[in-house]
């Protein structure tokens, strides 16, 4: 067994303990040796292929054996690649997703892949208690580079941000078939799986041994060189513990899962543990292994005393509150798929949308659509809930310099929030409710959204409407699509770019530019080294971006990292909102960046490094990178942004000590660096910037004027944005020489 693979089911089996139903996986594995069944996926594809063609008429009736699989639970298995702080090596996990499709589609298996497309607000605690939690690893993750400069161990594992989000497009690009969720994905997969007829679901989490459904297989114990796997039965799960499939989800209820938490029931767990003991003569000391879902199930099958009680989802004879037998009833229901007896689920095109005054049918029709089908990004989420939300992002929450990206990329929400909602059918202006965000960063404790108001793109014409953007056919709505995106990023001069240079590469420069006007202490070697980065990324293939070496690693090259890939996710955004002036494949990140690529371009920027040598010595390479360069300067001195040489040095404490082949790729750095830099109480004093800010200023948690409740009017006002009318040039001014010290004054 393979290192990266026991490194990777460690990981899983982490991840998998607060998913799904306490202790019940554990249990299985446990104390169920008979329920969990090694198994042969080749053979279980070749005997679903077997009874389809006893049941056809025809072998054209007969579909391929089909796998289930959650791919929210693949995602660690995926990203096998050797760095993953640095922003992610897209392109490598490019090629690992095309071999793991290729040797289930080798053996004859169908897959299907499920993504989570919402967060339901009965699991939102859940949610904001499991980012919690990654917040303090992170925590550990920049600590220790910035004491080791390096990446730690595997222990510490982060995954890349948005790679949930771009893991769905990039397997669509396989020819694979994706699906994002409109509601729990997990119930949606074990849904589909029943509906038709699949030979499993491949994922990790106990509730697929709770739903009445396909055969629930492990991912964590996955083995692709032979296809082999556990499955958890969970009929022989049933003859162990004295149940039937139909009392599994009280079970689940009274064990605590994503809904009923494990304290609501304690009560009962004790009572029912207790009443065990009693009866099986045994102690706390002597107790079995699993005695605490042993006794639960014990009093669950002692609930159902008659025949007419097995239709009751909460037997009467099962003595809680009212309250908690509410919550028991739609933990319960949870689980009900349809064609259950009990099914209690309504149908979903029947339900409200957060803004159905505000926008068209056919547009609330077609963001569904784009959403379930993985083709749309953002929209659905604002248009018909009104509600968005962003997981972790590697950032470090002691460093007060580089603003989060929830704070960064949220002028850029609240234009494509005014695009999409401020304008009515009429084409009037009409007040909005505003957005709820749930986005992770620091100093934000998730106790309550924040709330995020639209704001109008600026156009030199009348906002256009979405059903033209969307429907519209013809040059002109193709020439709105693209001023519209490029408003978004108040980028509008770019639009001679159009069509002349790479779409990939238009999109990376609308993002750079983007971040040097809302990030005021962006420097001139921060941009060199995103641009060369995206110029050069097009010439490199996977080997060649895997052998590059690092001579050490910066916390603030990885957050710049980190907050172009969240960037990509808002250009993503901005483009379906527009009506998709740039093909999605353009905004993925494989043809854009690569965190090892970007992070050698870093050092190399900063370390005084000549553009020829930044630009890999490729005159065509150099002259794209000039000119693209040469674009953002203008169009951000217009904007009052005058960007600053500000080179820096390694981080306190770290010394560069590269071998001869890192010698031979970064010629040059350390000494730069050395040059540069006097070492004043054991650190570096950067070049042109004074250390004018104590180390308690520096905290996130001290600043509060990014919390929407300190504000009278809440920051979604963010950087202001004109009206329509105004001169350009006055747009996005930001100070040349900010004080770090002193938090941006609202409207900044």
């Amino acid at each position: 067994m393979s290192l990266s693979f026991v490194n990777s089911y460690q990981s899983l089996c982490f991840l998998s303990a607060g998913m799904g139903v306490k202790g019940l996986q554990h249990f299985m594995d446990s104390c169920c040796p008979a329920a969990c069944v090694t198994v042969s996926l080749r053979d279980m594809a070749r005997h679903d292929v077997t009874q389809r063609l006893q049941g056809c008429t025809s072998t054209a009736n007969a579909t391929s054996p089909t796998l289930v699989v959650d791919g929210m639970a693949c995602l660690r298995s995926w990203y096998s690649c050797k760095d993953w702080v640095c922003g992610g090596q897209w392109r490598e996990y490019m090629d690992v997703l095309k071999g793991w499709v290729e040797a289930f589609t080798s053996a004859g298996i169908r897959l299907v892949f499920f993504f989570d497309g919402v967060v339901e607000e009965k699991k939102r605690q859940v949610w904001v208690k499991r980012r919690r939690r990654v917040n303090g690893e992170i925590s550990k993750v920049f600590r220790h580079m910035k004491a080791c400069g390096e990446q730690p161990g595997r222990e510490l594992f982060c995954l890349p941000s948005g790679l949930a989000t771009f893991t769905c497009f990039a397997l669509r690009s396989l020819g694979q078939e994706v699906f994002c969720s409109v509601r729990e994905a997990d119930y949606e997969i074990a849904s589909y799986a029943r509906q038709h007829g699949c030979m499993g679901i491949l994922g990790q989490d106990s509730d697929f041994i709770i739903y009445d459904s396909a055969p629930y297989l492990s991912v964590a114990k996955l083995r692709m060189d032979s296809l082999t796997t556990v499955m958890y039965d969970r009929h022989g799960l049933c003859r162990a513990i004295g149940l039937t499939v139909a009392q599994l989800p009280l079970l689940a209820c009274l064990l605590g899962n994503d809904v009923v938490s494990e304290e609501k029931m304690q009560h009962i767990r004790n009572d029912a543990t207790a009443a065990y003991r009693t009866n099986h003569h045994t102690t706390h000391s002597g107790a079995p292994p699993g005695q605490k879902v042993l006794a639960v199930s014990h009093l669950v099958s002692s609930l159902w005393g008659r025949e007419e009680q097995e239709n009751e989802l909460i037997p009467q004879s099962l003595d809680v509150s009212a309250p908690h037998r509410e919550l028991l009833e739609s933990g319960v229901c949870s689980y009900l798929l349809p064609g259950h007896h009990t099914f209690p689920r309504g149908d979903i095109s029947a339900q409200s949308f957060a803004f159905e005054k505000h926008v068209s049918p056919e547009i609330f029709k077609a963001c569904r659509e784009k959403h379930v089908a993985t083709e749309g990004f953002m929209v659905y989420s604002v248009v018909c809930q009104g509600v968005i939300e962003c997981s972790n992002t590697l950032e470090d929450e002691e460093d007060a310099e580089l603003l989060p990206q929830a704070v960064v990329y949220k002028p850029c929400r609240q234009r494509i929030y005014g695009l999409l909602l401020l304008h009515g059918r009429d084409g009037s202006s009409v007040d909005l409710p505003a957005i709820r965000e749930w986005f992770v960063y620091p100093g934000n404790p998730l106790k309550e959204p924040d709330m995020v108001h639209p704001v109008a793109i600026s156009l030199p014409y009348e906002q256009p409407s979405l059903d033209l953007l969307w429907f519209g056919i013809g040059p002109e709505v193709s020439t709105l699509r693209v001023m519209s995106f490029l408003s978004i990023f108040d980028c509008q001069e770019f639009c001679d770019l159009y069509g002349d240079v790479e779409d990939a590469l238009l999109a990376a420069l609308c993002l750079v530019t983007y971040i040097v006007l809302q990030v005021h202490t962006l420097s001139q070697e921060d941009v060199d080294a995103y641009l060369s980065q995206a110029v050069c990324l097009r010439l490199k293939s996977p080997a060649e971006l895997q052998q590059i070496k690092l001579p050490v690693l910066s916390s603030r090259a990885v957050q710049l990292g980190s907050l172009y890939v969240r960037g990509l996710g808002n250009l993503l955004g901005a483009s379906c909102a527009s009506g998709g002036p740039l093909p999605n494949g353009a905004l993925m990140p494989w043809h854009s960046f690569d965190g090892r690529l970007f992070h050698s371009k870093y050092l190399l920027a900063h370390g005084g490094t000549e553009e020829t040598v930044l630009l890999d010595g490729d005159s065509s390479c150099l002259s794209l990178f000039l000119r693209l360069r040469e674009k953002l300067i203008e169009t951000c001195r217009k904007r009052g942004r005058v960007l600053q040489s500000r080179p820096r040095a390694p981080e306190p404490g770290h010394r560069v000590t590269p071998g001869p082949r890192t010698r031979e790729r970064h010629a040059g750095c350390d000494e730069n660096w050395r040059g540069k830099g006097e070492t004043t109480g054991g650190g570096w004093s950067e070049r042109g910037e004074a250390r004018e800010y104590d180390s308690g200023e520096r905290r996130w948690q001290r600043r509060g004027h990014f919390n929407t409740r300190s504000h009278p009017h809440g920051h979604d006002e963010g950087p202001q944005t004109p009206s329509r009318g105004r001169s350009s040039s006055s747009r996005g001014r930001i100070r040349p020489t900010p004080r770090w010290s002193q938090p941006p004054a609202p409207g900044t």
